[in-house]
């Protein structure tokens, strides 16, 4: 039985040790994305800015050749999103998270899901994606001319839900990939097939690497595959087990990073939608529950987030105005002079990063 109680503090910098954030990293940038089992992609900044954030010395085009070489892929993955995996990662975990986007497919569609003849709609859209990347106008364009009367949206969701696709990246573009990226098949892109072993237990060991001590629910809310308390079972003789202050039981690997909770850590600048926000069932090991409602927009946008003491505390958000750039901080609650200061090297270091064309980089607070 458990016996060791975790409290959130020690939850809090056993995380950050996970995610690169108590110190930048000296690490390979797929070295990087396979120990963090990926990086939230929904747009095609935020890998980049998550890897400055972890790593020393990253530079932009390093992740960039990196995908040109087809050594990363960004498809679709956890909870149904699109991420940015290793190629290795992605063939081997895609097919895991088939039934999960069969299963989205049928719950955001509903009725209009039965209505598809999905067969007949994958063996013309297969065909089309593997010829040459296609952006997704250009998908639903092609199945609605070849089944008249379809309902165009759903056709193309269906598309993208049961196929495994990958986003192409383009040479010249400022972050990889253009805003209306083009979809080819993963298969044909990285020249391998994807894995047909239906194993989810390796997955828990890599998760509890990348964002341990956590509990089987915190699983299941970053994978999106549920139920895992069975495949937590499988594994449970290489994990040693903790307890939260809630009582709830906690897995972890022995050998993990578990440091002493009064380690330093440094104010860090997240990009929208970045995993250490959305990796658990409770967030409030780095997420203050006042704060959840104010991370992210009504259309479910998760927002920029900075760190103070390892916790959220507010947004951010750039500008860029006759070639100066300014990163302004929006705090949740009033921050100490020391913590602003610390905030505006952060920033204004991020800015060169992510500016570098920029003849003034500034740091402001909305309040």
């Amino acid at each position: 039985m458990p016996s060791d109680i975790l409290s959130q503090q020690a939850l809090n910098r056993a995380l950050l040790a996970r995610q690169l954030l108590l110190t930048r990293e000296k690490m390979t940038v797929p070295r990087a994305i396979e120990h963090l089992v990926g990086l939230q992609a929904q747009l095609a900044r935020p890998p980049y800015l998550a890897l400055w954030s972890r790593l020393q010395g990253f530079q932009r085009d390093s992740l960039t050749k990196l995908a040109l070489k087809r050594e990363l892929a960004r498809g679709t993955m956890m909870r149904g999103t699109l991420h940015l995996m290793t190629a290795k990662d992605y063939l081997r975990y895609r097919g895991l998270f088939q039934p999960l986007l069969a299963a989205a497919l049928r719950s955001v569609l509903k009725e209009r899901a039965t209505a598809l003849d999905l067969p007949a709609l994958l063996a013309t859209a297969k065909p089309f994606l593997e010829e040459q990347p296609r952006t997704f106008e250009e998908v639903r364009a092609h199945l609605l001319k070849h089944h008249v009367g379809g309902d165009e949206r759903a056709m193309g969701f269906a598309t993208r839900m049961m196929l495994p696709l990958v986003q192409v990246p383009e040479e010249g573009l400022e972050w990889g990939w253009p805003g209306n990226s083009g979809f080819t098949l993963a298969e044909s892109w990285l020249g391998e097939k994807l894995s047909t072993d239906d194993d989810v237990s390796p997955l828990v060991l890599r998760y509890l690497a990348a964002f341990g001590p956590a509990t089987v629910a915190d699983m299941q809310s970053w994978s999106g595959i549920k139920p895992l308390k069975d495949t937590f079972e499988k594994v449970r003789g290489k994990l040693v087990e903790f307890r939260d202050e809630k009582k709830r039981v906690l897995f972890d690997l022995p050998k993990a990073p578990r440091p002493p909770e009064d380690t330093p850590a440094p104010v860090r600048f997240l990009p929208d939608f970045d995993n250490l926000i959305l990796s658990h069932a409770d967030r409030t090991r780095v997420v203050p529950e006042e704060h959840r409602p104010l991370l992210s927009t009504k259309n479910l946008r998760v927002l920029n987030v900075f760190l103070v003491d390892g916790r959220t505390a507010g947004t951010w958000t750039t500008e860029r105005k006759k070639g100066a750039a300014t990163l302004v901080c929006n705090a949740f609650d009033p921050l100490k002079k020391p913590v602003r200061d610390a905030l505006v090297q952060e920033g204004e270091d991020l800015l060169r990063f992510s500016d570098p064309d920029a003849a003034k980089v500034a740091v402001t607070f909305a309040k």
